[in-house]
């Protein structure tokens, strides 16, 4: 057995699937460094207007989604699929170099500042979505449920090589220098598309024969407002909606409460921008070491039931020990448990719901879904957790009404789990009948 058979028997890919396995690492590696070297300087920008005023910025970004989610739908439908990703990318890097440009030019200014939180909240989610779309429609459903953890441990990588050199390159730099190579970065990202959009035409989704083999040198047929309308008229898309919601709620009530002790702990701006970054490496760090080892052997002998249940479990009694223990310690072990499960276990599972379906499913509807209904559920659950906290002393009602949430979340992921499992064995009950016809 050569080294690259024994490294694809590793990350539980078949010979033949591990360049394009490497290509997804590596555009999701470099997606992911440039976004954790931004996302210090980003979470420090959230403070400068006082962590009293985040739900605004929440809001702004919500708003911000409901312009450019329509517009980026319209361009899907006008362009080749296969050159989609390449007009998104390439405008969020003229996007960097303007901020590179502005943050050289103007320093310590609060609407700078603010405009900067907001648009890499935009960024961050369009950025990625559209690379899972592509995943997606690359991988058939089986590769997806091999080779999506690894996939994503390039999003680990990311995240550790980012806030690593952000931290080391910040003094040298600055924070537009730090743009400059996230844009760097993110053209690198297109050359590892073009090879997984090759790739898909011969051994992937897109292979004679493949289930929804949609051409694509051709747009994705639609109007602005088309994953809208797909997600409500789904049941099933709907739960993925919810799901989301969800997430959103439990990750916004933990980023609140971060946000306030980083703030009252610590007072300048590097001091902040180390610990965010500090507190980054370490969940990828283990974030990498199970996407690599567990995730993709749970998805096999448990089924993606346990990938989208059980960290929102975990969540939940750890929201109930934040609430009977309101010390840094617990927060910081229960935002630990909480990124590393979404980014080992979650966003892999989460991602294999789309693998069957068809490509105006798997790019508007799933975007709309990740981007829109995403930050709805952002800024809503900011609102709350403010409203909250201005009728109540403590942590203790924000963390039962998280433990609440995070229990309704686990539910939903076991029954979304369930559908996918009955989708799959759809799928081969057809496979198996058009091949005795």
């Amino acid at each position: 057995m050569t080294c690259a058979q024994r490294f694809a028997s590793a990350i539980n890919a078949k010979p033949e699937e591990l360049l394009a396995a490497l290509s997804g690492f590596t555009l999701f590696l470099c997606l992911f460094s440039g976004y954790f070297m931004l996302r210090p300087i980003r979470e420090a920008m959230g403070i400068v207007g006082g962590v009293d005023n985040l739900q605004w910025l929440f809001s702004a970004t919500f708003v911000l989604m409901l312009i450019a989610v329509p517009l980026f739908a319209w361009l899907n439908s006008h362009v080749p699929r296969e050159r989609y990703i390449d007009w998104v990318y390439g405008f969020f890097i003229l996007n960097l170099l303007g901020f590179a440009t502005l943050f050289s030019l103007i320093e310590r200014d609060v609407w700078l500042a603010r405009s900067f939180y907001v648009w890499l909240s935009v960024y961050n989610l369009f950025v990625v979505s559209v690379a899972w779309s592509l995943m997606s429609d690359v991988f058939d459903s089986e590769q997806a449920k091999r080779l999506f953890a690894f996939i994503a441990a390039g999003a680990s990588c990311g995240g550790l090589l980012g806030p690593a050199f952000g931290a080391l390159l910040i003094s040298t730099l600055g924070e537009g220098g730090l743009m400059l190579c996230a844009a760097a970065l993110l053209a690198l990202a297109l050359l590892s598309k073009g090879y997984l959009m090759h790739w898909r035409a011969i051994s992937g989704a897109g292979r004679p024969g493949a289930k929804h083999n949609e051409n694509p040198q051709k747009p994705v047929l639609g109007n602005p407002f088309s994953g809208f309308t797909q997600v409500v008229r789904s049941p099933y898309l709907l739960g993925i909606s919810a799901f989301v919601i969800l997430l959103a709620t439990a990750s916004t009530f933990l980023y609140f409460e971060q946000a306030r002790l980083v703030a009252e702990t610590f007072t300048s701006r590097d001091e902040q921008v180390r610990v965010f970054g500090l507190i980054d490496f370490t969940v990828q760090a283990l974030s990498l070491l199970a996407q690599l080892f567990i995730t993709s052997r749970i998805a096999q002998r448990f089924g993606i039931r346990a990938l989208l249940a059980g960290v929102p479990f975990l969540v939940c009694l750890g929201f109930i020990g934040l609430a009977l223990a309101p010390t840094f310690a617990m927060l910081a072990a229960l935002m630990i448990v909480r990124r590393v499960g979404e980014y080992a276990c979650v966003r892999p599972g989460r991602e294999m719901l789309f693998a069957p379906l068809d490509a105006q499913t798997k790019y508007k509807a799933k975007n709309f879904i990740d981007t829109l209904v995403y930050r709805a559920g952002d800024a809503a659950s900011a609102w709350v957790k403010a409203l909250i906290d201005s009728l109540s002393n403590g942590v203790m009602v924000a963390a039962l009404a998280g433990a609440l949430c995070a229990a309704v979340w686990g539910l939903l992921g076991w029954y979304l789990g369930g559908q996918r499992e009955q989708q799959k064995q759809q799928v081969e009950a057809e496979t198996k009948t058009e091949a005795t016809s």
